[in-house]
């Protein structure tokens, strides 16, 4: 086979039979890219599910986030979580949602890369390195660019659930993006069920600690109010070590529910 042939390459292996074969270009199906056609400068953090590289488009010379889709456990393809990301992704186009560009391909099956827009720092990281908290104004844009990105997303009936510092980045020119889309789900009415076991701990709504299984807009609107709050205060606001910890600093803060904040199911004593 020609060289050059044989590093573009794209091979796949068999469930049944272990083997591996090369896929004949005439039947590859879609236009995805190469990896090889973008050179990984340096490594710049891990999502929910992949490790983020930066990397230069050899095309155009452009920087880009290459996101590589973590398949270590995976033996029947794309893992649910990945396919979902890629398809909310691939609709979604705003100002404060990081975009995803393209998907690429590596010289294996289970080698798949998610191309996206590019940002400078993340604001877990700018929190950590900043010698003074964020002023008021840096705040209110902040928050403001974060609540339209939310906004667009709840209007096309999507939960983030997974609201944090680390999932917010930051191009150099101020722009903040909504990243990290591993854990987000559609909603419609009315409503399915879904696991309660989501969202970092930190930013979990008191009704997912207490396991409800219909989700709302709500649980994203409670971790931007503890995003709020760790800008201001330039430290987390609920930082609980375990579920039960954090309802102990929720009802602290907030006080204990009464049937006016928080209605009780009526409940049947016959």
């Amino acid at each position: 086979m020609d060289p050059a042939a044989e590093s573009d390459a794209i091979k796949l292996k068999s469930l049944k039979s272990g083997e591996t074969f090369t896929v004949p270009r005439e039947d590859r199906l879609g236009s995805c890219r190469s990896v090889k056609e973008f050179e990984k400068l340096n490594r710049i953090g891990e999502g929910t599910y992949g490790i983020v590289y930066r990397a230069c488009d050899t095309k155009t010379d452009e920087i880009v986030a290459l996101k590589k889709v973590r398949m270590d456990k995976e033996k029947d393809g794309i893992p649910i979580s990945s396919l979902r990301e890629i398809t909310l992704l691939l609709r979604l186009r705003h100002p404060n949602i990081v975009e995803l560009k393209e998907v690429v391909v590596g010289s294996h099956l289970e080698s798949l890369f998610l191309v996206m827009s590019y940002c400078e720092q993340d604001l877990a990281s700018l929190l950590e390195n900043m010698q003074s908290p964020f002023s008021e104004a840096q705040v209110k844009c902040i928050m403001l660019q974060l609540l339209r990105g939310l906004a667009y997303l709840h209007h096309n009936f999507i939960l983030h659930r997974d609201l944090k510092v680390s999932n917010l980045l930051m191009t150099d020119k101020g722009c903040v993006k909504i990243a990290d889309f591993g854990l987000a789900r559609t909603y419609g009415i009315p409503l399915q069920p879904m696991t309660p076991r989501v969202v970092t701990l930190w930013y979990r709504a008191p009704e997912l600690l207490l396991g409800t299984k219909t989700q709302t807009t709500a649980l994203d609107m409670w971790a931007v109010g503890c995003i709020l709050a760790e800008l201001l205060a330039h430290k987390p606001l609920l930082p609980g070590t375990s579920e039960i910890q954090q309802l102990d600093l929720i009802v602290q803060l907030l006080g204990t529910p009464n049937e006016n904040i928080w209605p009780l199911p009526l409940r049947n004593f016959e």
